[in-house]
């Protein structure tokens, strides 16, 4: 797939994976749209592009919005080659003990967000034949405590791109699915600071516990986009963990149960709040947006 000249779109472009992707891509010759909540950051990141780039600011649960933002790339661009559903936010905590609607927000930005950037984006992949890739998560293969919204919100954008892969190939439209392992991002630096997280890492092999900068994981992507695959695996050592997916959720309980037993519900709830510079973002937007505050079940 000569890429050259084609038009990418990647959301939560604004920082970390996204931005580094953004950034990969018009090294190639691609002309890149940058989708996302923070628009003097998005701007910052479009502007040091080497290729022609656009950054339009949306909130990926609003279909509205993503509606006028792939009106807006086929107006000065054309119609998208690359679909990046990249945008996502993290909560660590209880789940007990978490406003429901911050529990909402991670699996409405993380699924419902990809599934409305695809509706948007859609009739343009159709066109030129293109490529969506869905930004998953190893959380997928095994659910980790505290992190609930999240774990389900990318076992969920799995299953949702593997689903639509089978309805979208006939038309020429490739999808595939990238596994996220430990990223250097702001949401990486959050993690740690939660115990039982920490623990989780601390736990796994010494290659497993590698954090890998965004720079590394957007070179495995781009791969990925490259050759039109169903599956990227950031390190690419994963593809061979899917054999013993069925394992990891005993492994990662029987890990965390005593980090759990040690500690008194009090101190967990102290953990609650979203990960990462991105997630507080997006969460201060929807709060200002929703007057989230004056509701009586906050």
């Amino acid at each position: 797939m000569p890429l050259r000249g084609r038009v990418a779109v990647v959301t939560g472009a604004a920082r970390g994976v996204g931005q580094a992707l953004a950034e990969r891509l018009s090294r190639m010759g691609l002309r890149v749209a940058l989708v996302g909540r923070e628009e003097e950051t998005l701007r910052r990141a479009a502007a040091s592009l080497p290729s022609p780039s656009m950054c339009v600011e949306a909130d990926v649960t609003d279909r509205t919005a993503l509606d006028r933002a792939a009106r807006q790339v086929a107006d000065r661009f054309g119609p998208a080659s690359v679909l990046v559903a990249n945008a996502g936010i993290a909560a660590g905590g209880p789940f007990s003990r978490t406003p429901a609607e911050l529990w909402q927000r991670v699996i409405d930005v993380n699924l419902i967000g990809s599934a409305n950037t695809v509706r948007a984006f859609l009739p343009q992949l159709a066109l030129t034949h293109g490529y969506f890739l869905q930004i998953a998560s190893t959380a997928a293969f095994g659910s980790a405590p505290m992190m609930s919204a999240y774990c389900a919100s990318k076992a969920g954008a799995e299953s949702f791109a593997q689903a639509l892969r089978g309805e979208v190939e006939p038309d020429g439209i490739a999808v595939g699915i990238a596994y996220l392992h430990w990223t250097g991002t702001d949401m990486i630096s959050g993690i740690d600071d939660h115990p039982v997280l920490r623990a989780l890492r601390q736990n796994q092999p010494w290659f497993a516990r590698r954090v890998h900068s965004p720079a590394q994981v957007a070179d495995w992507l781009t791969t990925g986009i490259i050759h039109r695959a169903h599956h990227v695996y950031a390190p690419p050592w994963l593809r061979w963990c899917q054999p013993l997916r069925p394992l990891f959720p005993a492994l990662v309980t029987r890990t965390t149960r005593r980090e759990l037993r040690a500690r008194s519900r009090t101190e967990l709830a102290t953990d609650i709040g979203v990960l990462g510079a991105g997630g507080r973002a997006d969460w201060n937007a929807y709060v200002g947006e929703t007057d989230i505050e004056d509701r009586p079940d906050r």
